[in-house]
């Protein structure tokens, strides 16, 4: 830690977690003296390997340094930002959100008051009611009957500490994103006969093999694309031939491949002006109508790069039905 401290070249974001350290370890005026003139904020950016890092992670971590130090009036507003980008519904990455939480949770042990929380609600304008909890962490549950579609609720701090309030909605999904997207990555979707041929997979007849085939092409401008994934789940009446057990398929377009019973999910990076392409060997098995989710591709630390195609209905029948297209 000395040696780093002496380190002339040093970035701002090593230093904010050294003087962590420091801190941890009793060194208070250390800690305090690193940190002294550093801005909170960072510019921002976004890794796709190496640390992972942005600047919403960075932030994160700076949040945790001042909350150890126990500087509230630079890591009040910071907390602010941090919680209003957790309550977004921007996507975050594991690094954002796992720093964020951390970040979050080691403020609340320096800001929480002892006194626990108290506050008031009321959904719709109705009966006021008033709750008490010595816990960090207060859920109130509602049913779909006591909400309209457009339910208001309304909250009032009763207490001494901050609150910081999140409305959470579940219900089931639709059944698939049906529009197609292409950000930064192009993506091309056919299904082929075992001959090579195209076919169109809305009517397969039964026990019919046939290949998914992806191509995905980096287009330059986001330069070399690195920890990319592509997923692909498949309608229940297919079958996925694992082509691990006989070496066929594509493995070696992916770094690594998860194959499970209905989903293939593959790991791969992509230099500029370059393209892979990833083939699956499947089964029409069962008989009936299924339906055939969105193929998506994306950067798993920014997923402003990302290339989707939407999902469609398909069926597996006796009579034949399956017309090749060259």
């Amino acid at each position: 830690m000395n040696r780093l401290r002496e380190e002339k070249h040093i970035s701002a974001a090593a230093k904010w977690r050294l003087a962590a350290a420091y801190q941890l370890v009793g060194q208070n005026e250390v800690a305090a003296a690193l940190v002294k003139d550093l801005p909170t904020t960072v510019k921002p950016y976004k890794e796709l390997s190496y640390s992972y890092g942005s600047d919403t992670r960075d932030e994160a971590m700076i949040l945790e340094t001042l909350s150890l130090l126990k500087d509230r009036s630079k890591a009040n507003p910071l907390a602010k930002e941090v919680a209003k980008q957790l309550n977004s519904n921007s996507w975050m990455s594991t690094q954002e959100t796992a720093y964020s939480l951390l970040a979050m949770c080691e403020y609340a042990g320096v800001k929480g008051s002892s006194h626990g929380m108290r506050f008031s609600y009321a959904l719709n304008g109705g009966t006021e009611t008033s709750k008490s909890s010595k816990k960090s962490v207060y859920q109130v549950k509602y049913k779909d009957s006591d909400i309209s579609k457009k339910g208001i609720v309304n909250l009032k701090n009763t207490g001494e500490g901050t609150l910081f309030a999140k409305v959470l909605i579940e219900g089931v999904p639709l059944t698939g994103d049906k529009t197609a997207s292409a950000k930064d990555l192009k993506m091309e979707v056919v299904y082929k006969n075992m001959k090579g041929e195209i076919i169109q997979p809305d009517k397969l007849v039964q026990g019919t093999d046939f290949m998914a085939v992806v191509t995905i092409a980096n287009p330059g401008t986001k330069g070399h694309l690195q920890e990319m994934a592509l997923s692909q789940i498949f309608p229940s009446g297919w079958e996925i031939h694992n082509s691990r057990m006989d070496e066929t398929g594509s493995a070696s377009a992916a770094r690594y491949q998860d194959i499970r019973d209905d989903r293939v999910y593959s790991y791969y990076e992509l230099q500029e002006k370059t393209s892979k392409t990833f083939v699956i060997q499947l089964n029409a098995t069962y008989l009936g109508k299924f339906y055939l989710p969105t193929v998506y591709s994306e950067a798993m630390y920014d997923h402003l790069i990302n290339a989707r195609v939407p999902g469609r209905w398909v069926e597996v029948v006796k009579e034949a039905g399956v017309v090749a297209k060259k």
